[in-house]
């Protein structure tokens, strides 16, 4: 039987179009022309690589209203979010186009031979199982970097969001990549172990949940396959007594509320030193009352729909059950009326911290809100008796994505920076990825990363070359 993928407004529940999944010979094909794809591809010069990638760019920006048109219309983020995101992705194609060949330079080693040096090799077929909460940016941000390395791409994204997955494909077509390059095939979720199987594909990268990185990572642990997974997050958003309050709690509406918190990198859990909590929680509030909620393609909207029905119900249940266990809900706590998997923008409280460590921990690891990551417009508040129990609450979770330090003593915050588990701190300011920056995080959030010059060397064959001119070169080593 024929199983369709359709494309939901998640605005109005109106099926937008629907499509065919590849059978197991489409599947085979598009592997067939990557791995083909891929031994051209190699062979191409940085420079030649380049003029496809600035290529790649341009139609981006000729294209940007089209392409955000369809990550609202299929994903339900506001217009001017998504405008923001393919912008974005034009910028990390311009930049691994500028600067690849310097990241990838052979590097000279001193050693006994006449030459010898670090050369850097593409691998081949990289598989991508990618997420629909930023439908471009998340595959751009691998496939920039993976293809002016030389490699070539098959891409598995997320089943709500085919039309951007089959309009992804299509950039790098038209923008002059050869044929295959970057290959889509529509699959489920079910079908990836089948391709990470097969030996055309050579390494995997993954950006979803905790549950798809393990199935990930063991199907390509089997294979004997490298893996980059970025998984979940709950990031921490620390303000110290001596912050600015302002504009703290002015970033914190929008670290929260940015896409509907649909983020990995999302602030999430905001620990306040006790001595400035009240003040910073009026602040808080306020910028979230003033959020627009409703049609994400009106350009004043703030937060647009969740992304599908049954994520709109998980941040419900775990708002629920954290008020049943005691939180206390100041904003929000519960799905709008009406059609569309609109959900309130949210704020709770814990009552415990700042008690002596105890029970007042034990019951904040049990609510939901803290201990699970929380993937929808809702912040919880947490008050912190001082320095030392804020970072001690941040490093409180099985995540470790992002962290927000929020200090005017930036020498302070040097320190405590190195006591956060994280991936990434960003002291007064927003997390987010940055092509020029190494993405990435620790514990249950993942490993490897993404971008900049540690990016691009995931996927590489980090190959050693000593050469000499066949006389002895012994130097007492062996």
């Amino acid at each position: 039987m024929t199983v369709r993928i359709e494309s939901i407004n998640p605005a109005t529940e109106a099926v937008l179009a629907g499509f065919e999944q590849f059978t197991p010979e489409q599947v085979d094909q598009a592997l067939g022309e990557a791995d083909a794809a891929f031994h051209q591809w190699r062979r191409q010069s940085f420079a030649e690589r380049s003029r496809a990638m600035r290529g790649a760019a341009e139609l981006l920006r000729k294209r940007k209203g089209h392409y955000a048109g369809l990550i609202t219309a299929e994903m339900g983020k506001p217009i001017t979010q998504a405008e923001a995101e393919v912008e974005k992705c034009a910028w990390v194609c311009e930049y691994f186009a500028d600067n690849a060949e310097r990241f990838l330079a052979r590097q000279p080693v001193q050693t006994n031979a006449r030459l010898s040096y670090v050369a850097f090799e593409p691998v081949g077929v990289v598989l991508a199982v990618m997420p629909w909460n930023f439908p471009f940016w998340q595959v751009f941000r691998f496939a920039a970097p993976t293809l002016m390395a030389g490699n070539t791409a098959v891409l598995k994204h997320a089943s709500n969001v085919p039309q951007c997955a089959l309009a992804i494909e299509e950039v790098f077509r038209d923008a002059g990549f050869p044929r295959g390059a970057l290959r889509t095939v529509l699959v489920p979720g079910g079908a990836v172990e089948a391709i990470i199987d097969d030996p055309r594909v050579r390494a995997v990268t993954l950006t979803g949940s905790n549950s798809t990185g393990e199935q990930v990572a063991a199907a390509a642990g089997r294979a004997i396959k490298k893996t980059v997974l970025e998984l979940g997050g709950s990031d921490p958003f620390v303000v110290l007594d001596d912050a600015d309050l302002g504009a703290a709690a002015a970033m914190a509406v929008r670290s929260r509320f940015q896409n509907g918190g649909q983020s990995c990198i999302a602030a999430k859990r905001f620990i306040v030193v006790a001595s400035v909590a009240e003040e910073f929680e009026r602040r808080f509030v306020e910028g979230i009352r003033k959020l627009k909620v409703g049609d994400p393609s009106e350009r004043t909207v703030d937060l647009g729909p969740l992304a599908r029905a049954d994520l709109r119900d998980t941040v419900d249940r775990q708002v629920r059950e954290s008020v049943a266990q005691g939180a206390r809900v100041v904003l929000g706590g519960a799905p709008r009326p009406g059609r569309g998997y609109f959900y309130q923008p949210t704020l709770v409280l814990t009552p415990w911290p700042p008690l002596p460590a105890g029970e007042g921990e034990r019951r904040l690891r049990d609510l939901p809100v803290w201990r699970e990551e929380v993937f929808g417009p809702v912040a919880v508040l947490v008050r912190a008796k001082d320095t030392d129990a804020a970072i001690a609450l941040a490093n409180d979770t099985i995540y470790g994505l992002g962290a927000n330090l929020w200090t005017r003593d930036l020498a302070r915050a040097q320190v405590l920076a190195a006591r956060i588990e994280a991936g990434s701190v960003f002291i007064n300011g927003m997390v987010a990825s940055d092509p020029r920056l190494p993405f990435g995080g620790v514990k249950q959030s993942g490993y490897g990363r993404e971008l900049s010059e540690f990016g691009i060397h995931e996927f590489v064959n980090i190959q050693t070359v000593w050469m000499s001119d066949g006389e002895p070169t012994m130097d007492g080593r062996t």
